[in-house]
């Protein structure tokens, strides 16, 4: 990965370009923005050149004038994690035309688009490959004394090209640090704390209030892993008249669903995770490795290859090639596939499917 820019190069700048483009960086770092490609409680996220090279990157866009503003202290924690596997490199930060902006390495879609994309149904080798990686990226950030705080699929993304096969851990605007880097003194045990994160992948304890450490990000994983197993949690779709009385619906129900049951139908490897991550003293530092190896003997037992074919990459595989045939069919051109249609903007799953993977 390139270099972090240095804070002496982050300077404000934000302008209109040639036709009503949008330029933003400085003059070492200039990006014009193309489109729109997501958006989330900041503000939008756009797909970005840089002028200089024609390198794609993403580009964050907050209001100054945001409620609660993060891009500023996403920033600095990019910079803190920099240089960590799965961590996506921050090209730039500044401010201009009443923006917050920030200048990402470009990434592939989000777990939760490749769920989607494969009818919501993930065999248990493509989730067993996600969870090894997965437990590294939480390792990495909290060996860097942050917890993140928002684990769910929407917050991992798989990358492009040459990285196409590594997970990626995005959006740090909710990440708290929980130790001091020099006395390497824990957080106090707290209680009555609003719940930070999202409701149907949070900790028991989230829930109850009590101030969340290490524990609660592996808690939230083993939720995550036991959704694409099951392909729904039992506390999804609760009705309530208020955020709140739904957040305790779903409290309730997740208080009141054992491990067992949760996890019924699947290896005991999961059950074994989630006893564990609940079980976990609140400034305990977790067994990343034994977490870890968990999964790792599962998926040899199961006598699978870490080769990295997720089921993406088999249907990826398939809607080319059938892509191909009719273009044959058609009497077009079969040597480059393709299932965009001219003139018409490509969906982020069309994109994905035509995007190349260059990991060899």
């Amino acid at each position: 990965m390139s270099a972090a820019p240095s804070a002496a190069g982050m300077h404000s700048a934000c302008q209109s370009g040639r036709s009503g483009e949008f330029i933003v960086g400085s003059d070492k770092y200039k990006y014009r923005l193309v489109r729109k490609i997501g958006s989330g409680s900041f503000g939008d996220i756009y797909l970005g050149i840089n002028i200089h090279n024609g390198e794609e990157v993403a580009v964050k866009l907050e209001s100054e004038k945001a409620r609660h503003p993060q891009l500023l202290y996403e920033s600095k924690l990019y910079k803190i994690l920099h240089g960590g596997p799965g961590i996506p490199t921050m090209k730039w930060f500044g401010q201009g035309h009443d923006y917050n902006i920030m200048v990402m390495e470009l990434l592939g879609p989000s777990l939760e688009d490749l769920f989607n994309f494969c009818s919501r149904k993930f065999t248990m080798k493509t989730v067993l490959m996600l969870a090894d990686q997965m437990i590294a990226r939480i390792e990495y950030v909290h060996v860097k004394n942050f917890i993140h705080r928002d684990i769910k699929p929407d917050n991992f993304l798989m990358g492009i090209g040459r990285h196409c096969n590594q997970l990626f851990l995005i959006d740090f605007g909710l990440a708290k640090k929980f130790k001091d880097s020099r006395s390497k003194q824990h957080i106090q045990y707290r209680e009555d704390k609003n719940l930070t994160g999202t409701a149907r992948y949070a900790s028991i304890n989230a829930h109850l209030g009590i101030e969340q450490s290490r524990r609660d990000d592996l808690e939230s994983l083993g939720y995550v892993l036991m959704y694409f197993n099951r392909t729904s949690l039992p506390w999804q779709g609760m009705k309530a008249m208020t955020k709140k009385q739904k957040y305790e619906k779903i409290s309730e129900k997740k208080m009141s669903t054992p491990v067992e049951v949760l996890c019924k139908g699947f290896p005991a490897e999961f059950a074994m995770y989630l006893n564990y991550a609940r079980g976990l003293r609140f400034d305990e530092n977790p067994d990343y490795v034994y977490l870890r190896q968990l999964f790792r003997i599962l998926f040899r037992t199961l006598n699978h290859q870490y080769d990295f074919t997720f089921d993406w990459t088999l249907l990826k595989q398939k809607v080319t090639q059938q892509s191909a045939q009719t273009s044959v069919s058609n009497g077009v051109n079969p040597a480059r596939p393709s299932i965009r249609r001219a003139g018409v903007k490509a969906s982020a799953e069309e994109q994905y499917i035509n995007q190349p993977c260059n990991s060899g």
